[in-house]
């Protein structure tokens, strides 16, 4: 099983070794966001786990035999978010809100941080960007919570899966080395940089204990078995942030391969054979449970663009109108939260729109357009820093229910597109589960694409002009590098 904690929903999955998806199940989750805050509550997301996990336990029960009166899950792994972070007490109680991956308020901490510790980020090839844990951690700890939280001495840093498994299990467990990336964990000597936490006041934080993703963390005790119809015992396996799952669920893991999850927002990820060195420090390395690196970032270009624009709309009825709109009559930059991530970071940038739509449909298309050529240059990014692109990209998130989008995807990236069967990040985690239970490659088996979409170079032709139009003048804003900027209309 694997347990995929979103934006706005947990979602389960339980899978057999071949690929056939015998359960799912989903819960809702709600936040609070305001100007540049997004906090969660840590309880809304246990209480989400627990509903989702019993959703899918009731589909799997009809088609699997029960064990004791559970049904039968031979191991759980559960993704989050990448860079949410909340303090908890020694027992994992919550003495903070989880500050989510999109909470701009730790701008001033993250430049603290980046300066304080820049040898050792430099050799890592990292910038700590105000979406990261670590800038949220200074935020949490200073005077930016210390009205409301305080008495945090001696806290233990907790990363959203972390709370989830170690209600699964009873106890705080370790956390993984892909969530702690985020944090300032260095994946070459595989430990927290101490020396730096000491400059910037964290060393009286209890940070955690780190395993590589695939690890068992324990079992499911029997309090968490009561509320998520889990069975006690069940293995519960380290996981890996929800990029690096939808990396595991596509497919796309030979070197070469490149997988874009679009929800919310946007994250890109591949399989490199060394890591990916980015001078910017925009681009960060994952380490794979089979021993490559998966370099990649996170956009704040997404999906969520569509729902804020259009809340409540048809979007299949909007498609339909946007299929006439190729290209729209203006280009947008649709970002989802103020500040940019990847392939620049700009903590100033805003979503824009070059000209006035004429009507919605043309509003609409020019945001799903705004999209795509945001995603290209994101591909061009890649591959201005070197990395190889072999073989079609694949797509996986939410926003892949819109076969429309698929299509236009593929064809202003000018690249065949995979489309697997499920298109979720659950699925890599459950992946990760069967590799940890059975040892054995379990992607290969368990990873089934449904098709491969092929671009239509005419359609392709139609959109040069708006991307060179998006770099144009995302470059005249000072966000997007000279050099990088030139590299895309080369080559991009």
């Amino acid at each position: 099983m694997g347990v995929d904690l979103g934006t706005q929903s947990v979602r389960a999955l339980a899978v057999t070794d071949d690929g056939r998806v015998l359960g799912r199940g989903s819960a809702p989750l709600t936040g609070h966001r305001e100007g540049d805050r997004h906090e969660q509550l840590p309880a809304d997301w246990w209480q989400g786990a627990a509903d989702a996990i019993r959703r899918t336990l009731s589909d799997l029960s009809a088609s699997a035999a029960p064990a004791r009166g559970h049904a039968r899950v031979r191991g759980v792994a559960v993704c989050g978010t990448s860079g949410t972070v909340l303090l908890t007490d020694a027992r994992g109680v919550p003495l903070t809100p989880a500050l989510m991956y999109d909470d701009g308020r730790a701008g001033a901490e993250a430049r603290h941080a980046q300066e304080t510790g820049a040898e050792v980020w430099d050799a890592l090839g990292l910038r700590i960007q105000p979406s990261w844990a670590l800038a949220k951690l200074l935020w949490l700890t200073g005077a930016g919570a210390r009205d409301s939280h305080g008495g945090l001495q001696g806290a233990r840093v907790c990363h959203q899966p972390d709370f989830i498994t170690g209600r699964l299990v009873g106890r705080p467990v370790p956390t993984d080395s892909s969530h702690a990336l985020k944090t300032g964990y260095d994946l070459h000597t595989r430990s927290w940089p101490a020396a730096v936490h000491d400059r910037l006041g964290l060393s009286g934080l209890d940070f955690p204990a780190v395993v590589a993703p695939g690890t068992p963390l324990g079992t499911v005790c029997a309090e968490a078995a009561a509320e998520t119809g889990l069975a006690e015992g069940t293995p519960v396996i380290a996981g890996m942030t929800d990029g690096c799952a939808a990396q595991l669920g596509s497919g796309a893991w030979e070197v070469g391969r490149w997988n874009t999850v679009l929800g919310t927002t946007l994250v890109l990820k591949g399989v490199t054979a060394t890591p990916l060195r980015d001078p910017a420090g925009v681009l960060y390395n994952h380490r794979s449970p089979d021993g490559h690196w998966l370099p990649g970032g996170a956009s704040s270009v997404g999906a969520g663009a569509l729902t804020h624009a259009f809340p409540g709309a048809d979007l299949a009825r909007l498609d339909r109108l946007a299929a006439d709109r190729e290209p729209a009559s203006v280009v947008a930059y649709p970002l989802v939260s103020r500040g940019e991530r990847f392939p620049f970071l700009a903590a100033d940038a805003e979503p824009f729109t070059l000209g006035r739509p004429s009507d919605e449909a043309d509003h609409y298309a020019a945001l799903l357009q705004g999209v795509a050529l945001a995603e290209r240059l994101c591909l061009a990014y890649v591959r201005f820093l070197g990395a190889p692109i072999d073989g079609p990209v694949t797509f996986t998130g939410g926003a892949t229910r819109s076969g429309y989008w698929n299509q236009l995807r593929a064809d202003i990236l000018g690249r065949p597109a995979a489309l697997p069967e499920q298109a979720d990040s659950a699925l890599g985690m459950a992946v990760l589960a069967a590799h940890a239970v059975t040892g054995d490659d379990a992607a290969r088996r368990m990873v089934r694409i449904r098709t491969i979409l092929e671009p239509r170079p005419e359609a392709g032709r139609r959109f040069e002009g708006p991307f060179i139009a998006l770099v144009d003048a995302l470059e005249r804003r000072g966000w997007l590098p000279s050099d990088t900027a030139t590299y895309a209309r080369e080559h991009g």
